[in-house]
């Protein structure tokens, strides 16, 4: 790359050397009025020349100070190397420019990269998942000592000669490379790395069978069912199917999705959840005409504020189940996917185990009558 070929240049140009002049030899020069001889003589305290008379025959001050030239000569070559290095780093980082660096050893904290002159810092977390995902079991430090002498695809992502501080992040590298390749709609095969209160980090498998990309699937996206702690759903080292929800590309970030590979059980088909009268009963709802079931607290309330919504004329109550699993232990109301026919529309009202229907009398549509709904769910406590 330039900055290999820059650095030497520069250094060429600030001393003007080339492969046979050496800047740091300098002529030495006589003081003026002295006259050097090859004897020996003593010389009275008055005399003008003040400067240390050296025999001819003696060498060791000119070749100490020759060497003392050409040492201070070497460190500013290498100061300049440096320099110019850093400036390359800069540059690589200002650029977004891919590094090839080679990995001279490792610490608790992450990889040492050789930067031409330097010596940079990657750090495990901005390591590519790809190398805890091919050997699970192993731990980091056995996986970065196998790496070391090998070469590494980075980014520079911090660069400051004063602080001395050089930071690289494969991560960035392999987001440059592989993230035109996904968009929103896809499925993948993954597996979760690290799981948080908020969610899971979860790791992309692409087609070669190397995870490359991550991506977040939020708690909220987890299951359909109600999710109070992902490790309840989800831990580390789990292999999952996900859809991409959402990429921001300035940020580097991918949102998933797991729970939307399946149906929305607040959106299907009322009849897949409470059968109609002669069908049978399935295993997610059991129902009586008999069965004593205590009216969900709120739902009236939100029936006549219902009846204060423009194109809604009328209200009732339908049948009510109990559910095998609590969906929320709020109540809300759900709509179903069927559009509204002869301006009859039904929703389903959930809370704990406990469904019921709802019939509306509308001129709406479904996306009206799903505004609706949100306003009266915001107005009632």
């Amino acid at each position: 790359m330039f900055a290999a070929v820059g650095g030497l240049s520069l250094i060429s140009r600030l001393y003007g050397i080339n492969g046979s002049s050496n800047p740091s030899v300098a002529t030495p020069v006589t003081p003026s009025g002295c006259r050097l001889s090859s004897r020996r003589r003593v010389s009275s305290a008055r005399s003008s020349c003040t400067a240390r008379l050296v025999s001819s025959g003696s060498s060791v001050d000119q070749e100490e100070a020759s060497g003392e030239g050409s040492k201070t000569a070497d460190e500013d070559a290498r100061q300049a190397r440096r320099s110019a290095d850093w400036r390359a780093a800069r540059a690589y980082k200002d650029s977004g420019i891919i590094f090839d660096g080679r990995i001279e050893g490792f610490n608790n904290g992450g990889l040492l990269i050789r930067f031409y002159s330097l010596l940079g810092f990657l750090p495990y977390p901005l390591l590519s998942p790809s190398h805890s995902c091919k050997d699970p079991p192993r731990n980091i430090q056995d996986i970065a000592k196998d790496l070391v002498g090998s070469s590494v695809a980075v980014k520079v992502i911090e660069a400051s000669e004063e602080e001395k501080k050089l930071i690289f992040s494969e991560k960035d590298a392999i987001w440059s490379k592989y993230s035109s390749q996904v968009k929103v709609g896809d499925v993948f095969d993954a597996r979760v790395g690290s799981v948080e209160d908020y969610g899971a980090f979860v790791h992309l498998r692409f087609h070669d069978g190397f995870y490359y990309l991550t991506g977040l699937v939020h708690v909220s996206e987890v299951s359909w069912d109600l999710v109070q702690d992902v490790r309840d759903f989800l831990n580390e080292g789990d292999q999952v199917r996900v859809k991409i929800i959402h990429i921001d590309r300035e940020k580097s970030r991918i949102a998933l999705s797991i729970k939307q590979l399946e149906d929305d059980p607040l959106l299907e088909t009322l009849d897949k959840v409470i059968p109609q009268e002669g069908q049978e009963v399935s295993d997610a709802l059991n129902m009586s005409s008999n069965m004593n079931i205590e009216p969900l607290p709120g739902l009236e309330s939100i029936c006549k504020e219902l009846l204060q919504e423009d194109g809604i004329t009328d209200v009732r109550l339908g049948r009510q189940g109990l559910e095998k699993r609590v969906v929320s232990q709020d109540l809300e109301l759900w709509l179903s996917n069927m559009p509204a026919k002869d301006k009859q529309f039904t929703l389903l009202a959930r809370a704990g185990r406990q469904v019921r229907e709802v019939y509306l009398t509308t001129t709406l549509d479904q996306d009206g009558i799903k505004k609706a709904v949100q306003r009266v769910l915001g107005r009632v406590p």
